[in-house]
């Protein structure tokens, strides 16, 4: 008996294979379903004619074939289309697409189709159809698309080169029908495919994978947008296939196309001609432009077909002139009028960044925050405007920079400063707010010293001056003589400098004394309370844990303030404090530091954090945000709550242990015991991170405490093969003190066998996914412009120190020799006493 037999596989060339090999499998046996992915996407019509055993002469008359049941039952669970799609909702297809050719039929079996919905080839113009050539069936094995959908919104390239077929091209496609199931699989997410797009050579593989892309959530793609960066730049072949994915992002956000440029520009080299530098070029140029959107939120000024005016932007990047980051635009809900979008971010971030640069040429710490004070404020003028902080993802513009808030970091050689910024979160149609005056009214003899762009933008609201009546009594009624006392006190003793420049600073004795008549009594009312407010500040007694003004570290005091404390204080001084989108943000400019390595190295500290979470290892990292703007400056996230140890130990005289029972209380107190087993897990995380990593430079101004009892390693611009002058003095596995096996109560302590326990769990789980660490390390070492990776054994090292090959009692050995090797070094001890007596580090 003849019969026809429905393959449900994903390519062509793998039924033709079978057939080849005169595969016979009967349809009511359903062994085939396990050759073949459930989720395929094309069903190939293989007709195999055979005699069947018992000799009969031919199927019934009239039918093509007999119908089988239990065949269309498993047909019907199948889905129909599992295609990737673009965020638009099209069908992603490889270029140069053929259409499936339809199989001829053998002779005697009747074209049409029953009521089982297998059709046949309605006549016989088919059959004479030519077969593709090889390299489109190869090339065909990855394509799970529909040839009859649409394209996806980016244009793919046109043609694609012939893939070479050494060896046949049926066990070619069965191979390829095996990656394919990969690629489709619920298991394959953006780290495979980063990997697999690194390490084929093939440009099927490639654009599969490119188009794959536009399935995967924004946030897991832009965590690789380093390495596809360095990918466009390196890879001629793979620039091609992410270029309509990048150009597509980028016409989707202009913060997408910040970043991307930026990473063009810090990892593209010298290089003016590439591909990377006219993709850089052409989105700075914005000659690749979002649509416009609702809002005109965060300058993104979208030029349309129906430009009317084109606005000036004359004043960009003049501080003096009040509008440096106004591009111009006046459309309002809906701009069509052409003005720069990306302007007015990339000169407010030049803007500071100059600032950092002005800093590194000023010797005295002191004079240094003077001066950041002061461009600050000159800088604080241009505002508000439509320019956002990039480390911060959710959508917002910035309001104020209250300068008398910020401070100059701990640094020898550099200047990088810390900030506070407020900003508005919006939804991308609130209005710009108008500039608003200082809450607390100025003298009477002298004007405000925030200025507004125009006259009509200066609202003030002044509760207090407002709601005062003045007294009928006489004007010595006004004061009391301990009021005299406090008015002599504040014109001779120096009171606290103000939060913000928002605030009014302290009256003068002159303008005290002038405003003692009648005719001023509102002002002296005002006056008078805030002098009573300081001078209760100022007269309170500080807790035992406060931190004092030091000359030689500015930074010390803003750091200890709790987050929360700080919040609090200055949106109560904020004339935008009472806006419900008003949110304070932190951030540390950096000027003359190579921030690719931190980049890379918070990288690798967010996938091993994820590791250690998927298998419930209680180790605890902090990873931060580092945004790179060039080779040699970048903006970073500030960790809060925390402080050095060098500034505990400078500011207390106390020992680690000492200042955490400071803290949290006694060491059998329950908040002592919570802040002593943080300290076990975190110091543990970042021990393994540290021998992982190779970090170097761990002298204890680039190792925090938080207010939780945390231990945070920052400053990774050491890592591999690189060191503090490449002398490689640092040669213990990690930083391990008498002080931190003094906080887990000795050697003999349950804590500190947790705390190798806990060693023990992190590197066998971080050895499970070590090949996304290592992927994202190999992409990164492409064209050198790394020094940490420069060298040939950097990443054969990285990945040895997992130590695949080792059982886990041999681990166990291991992590005991590390520790005791990292408790007895030497070099620790010699490398903090370096740093004291060359930059004053305890």
């Amino acid at each position: 008996m003849q019969a026809v037999l429905l393959f449900p596989c994903a390519k062509q060339s793998v039924a033709r294979s079978l057939a080849a090999r005169s595969c016979v499998l009967l349809p009511s046996d359903d062994r085939w379903s396990t050759y073949f992915p459930r989720s395929c996407t094309q069903y190939t019509l293989c007709v195999q004619t055979w005699l069947h055993v018992t000799g009969a002469s031919g199927p019934p008359a009239g039918c093509g074939h007999q119908r089988n049941r239990s065949l269309d039952s498993v047909l019907q669970r199948i889905p129909e289309d599992m295609t990737p799609t673009s965020p638009e909702g099209a069908p992603l297809r490889l270029p140069g697409d053929v259409a499936t050719p339809r199989l001829a039929l053998p002779p005697g079996v009747p074209a049409g189709s029953d009521d089982s919905g297998i059709h046949t080839p309605p006549d016989g113009a088919d059959e004479d159809r030519p077969q593709p050539p090889a390299a489109a069936r190869s090339r065909e094995s990855l394509d799970s698309g529909n040839p009859e959908d649409t394209d996806k919104p980016p244009d793919p390239p046109d043609t694609i080169p012939s893939i070479p077929n050494e060896i046949s091209v049926a066990e070619t496609s069965k191979n390829k029908g095996f990656l394919l199931r990969l690629f489709e699989s619920k298991l394959f997410d953006m780290s495979m495919a980063i990997s697999y797009l690194f390490n084929s050579k093939e440009s099927g593989v490639q654009t599969y994978l490119a188009n794959k892309m536009f399935s995967f959530p924004y946030e897991d793609v832009d965590f690789y947008l380093p390495q596809l960066a360095t990918m466009y730049i390196e890879m001629s072949d793979v620039a091609d296939v992410l270029r309509p994915y990048l150009v597509h992002r980028c016409k989707q956000s202009a913060e997408f196309s910040l970043r991307l440029a930026w990473l063009l520009t810090a990892f593209g080299g010298d290089s003016k001609r590439s591909k990377a530098a006219k993709l850089r070029d052409s989105i700075l140029a914005e000659e690749i432009r979002p649509a416009a959107r609702r809002g005109h939120h965060r300058s993104q000024s979208d030029a349309s077909a129906l430009r009317i005016t084109t606005p000036s932007g004359r004043h960009l990047g003049d501080l003096a002139s009040g509008r440096a980051f106004d591009n111009g635009c006046l459309c309002g809900e809906q701009c069509s009028c052409g003005a720069p979008r990306l302007a007015p971010q990339t000169q407010f971030l030049t803007a500071l960044t100059n600032i950092g640069r002005l800093l590194a040429g000023v010797a005295d710490k002191e004079r240094r925050n003077g001066r950041l004070r002061a461009e600050l404020a000159s800088l604080d003028l241009n505002l508000p405007a439509r320019v956002w902080l990039p480390l911060h993802h959710r959508p917002h513009y910035v309001l104020r920079i209250p300068p008398h808030a910020a401070a100059v970091l701990n640094s020898k050689d550099k200047a990088p400063y810390i900030m506070y910024v407020e900003v508005l979160e919006t939804e991308g149609h609130e209005p710009l707010p108008s500039r608003l005056l200082p809450p607390a009214p100025p003298a009477p003899h002298s004007p405000p010293i925030r200025h507004t762009k125009s006259e009509e933008n200066l609202v003030p609201e002044w509760p207090a001056l407002m709601s005062y009546t003045a007294p009928e009594d006489d004007a010595g009624d006004c004061w009391s003589h301990d009021d005299d006392d406090l008015t002599h006190y504040a014109a001779t003793a120096r009171l606290p400098a103000p939060d913000t420049l928002s605030q009014m600073s302290c009256m003068s004795a002159a303008s005290l004394q002038s405003a003692s008549s009648c005719g001023s009594r509102e002002s002296l009312a005002v006056g008078a309370g805030e002098v009573r407010r300081r001078l209760a500040d100022a007269t309170a007694a500080p807790p035992p844990n406060a931190f004092r003004h030091d000359p030689a570290d500015p930074s010390a005091l803003a750091l200890k303030e709790s987050w929360e404390s700080k919040l609090a204080r200055m949106r109560s001084s904020s004339p935008y404090g009472s806006l419900s989108g008003w949110r304070l943000l932190g951030c540390i400019v950096k000027v003359g530091d190579d921030l690719r390595q931190e980049l890379l190295a918070a990288q690798l500290l967010r996938r091993l954090s994820a590791a250690w979470r998927a298998e419930r290892v209680p180790l605890r990292l902090r990873p931060y945000e580092i945004l790179c703007l060039d080779a040699e400056c970048g903006l970073i996230q500030p960790v809060l709550n925390t402080v050095s140890l060098h500034q505990i130990k400078k500011q207390s005289g106390k020992s680690l242990r000492a200042w955490l029972e400071l803290e949290h209380g006694p060491p059998n107190s329950e908040g002592f015991l919570r802040a002593q087993n943080n300290f076990v897990e975190s110091a543990a995380a970042y021990a393994l991170t540290s021998y992982l990593l190779q970090l170097k430079d761990r002298h204890n101004g680039n190792i925090l405490l938080d207010s939780e009892g945390h231990i945070i390693h920052i400053d990774f611009g050491f890592i591999f093969s690189t060191s503090p002058k490449n002398l490689g003095f640092e040669s213990s596995p990690f930083k391990l003190t008498r002080e931190f096996v003094e906080v887990m109560d000795g050697e003999d302590s349950d804590m500190f066998s947790y705390f190798k326990i806990l060693m023990l769990r992190g590197l066998v789980a971080a050895r499970k996914h070590c090949d996304q660490l290592i992927h994202l390390v190999e992409i990164m070492r492409m064209g050198g412009q790394l020094s940490c990776l420069r060298s040939s054994s950097a990443v054969s090292s990285f990945r040895a120190r997992f130590h695949p090959g080792r059982t886990e009692p041999q681990l166990q050995a291991l992590v005991d020799r590390l520790v005791r090797d990292a408790l007895r070094s030497l070099s620790t001890r010699l490398y903090d006493n370096y740093q004291y007596y060359t930059n004053g580090i305890l």
